[in-house]
């Protein structure tokens, strides 16, 4: 390849200009044909006890459920920032982080007031 056929290989591809709707409505999230689905729920993670003595009690865990059904949780402690984990789904952190814990008696609060208990 020569100088100017790699300079023409590297160089940013040109792009067809393309409307692009700000209205609120079609911003929504929403499914795409084309693209992986869209569209997060978020939730917190009430612990009533700590088996452990890790994590601590009440509101431990903030995380985000997202359509692929691959779950990011934002853990409280340590302070100051904590820690983030990335899960498949949200069963994978419940057979690591709750199931084996039934005395936690853990609450799971999605932001829309559904609760699941463990």
């Amino acid at each position: 390849m020569t100088k100017d056929e790699t300079s023409e290989a590297l160089a940013p591809a040109e792009t067809e200009e393309v409307e692009v709707s700000t209205d609120a409505e079609e911003l929504k999230p929403k499914p795409a044909e084309n693209k992986a689905p869209r569209g997060i729920e978020t939730f917190t993670i009430c612990r009533q006890s700590d088996e452990t003595g890790i994590s601590g009690t009440g509101v431990v865990i903030e995380g985000v459920r997202y359509a692929t059904g691959q779950v990011v949780l934002h853990w409280l402690l340590p302070f100051p920032k904590g820690s983030i984990s990335i899960f498949e789904n949200l069963e994978d952190f419940k057979k690591t982080h709750a199931t084996p814990h039934p005395t936690n008696k853990t609450i799971i609060t999605w932001a829309d007031g559904r609760q699941e208990e463990w």
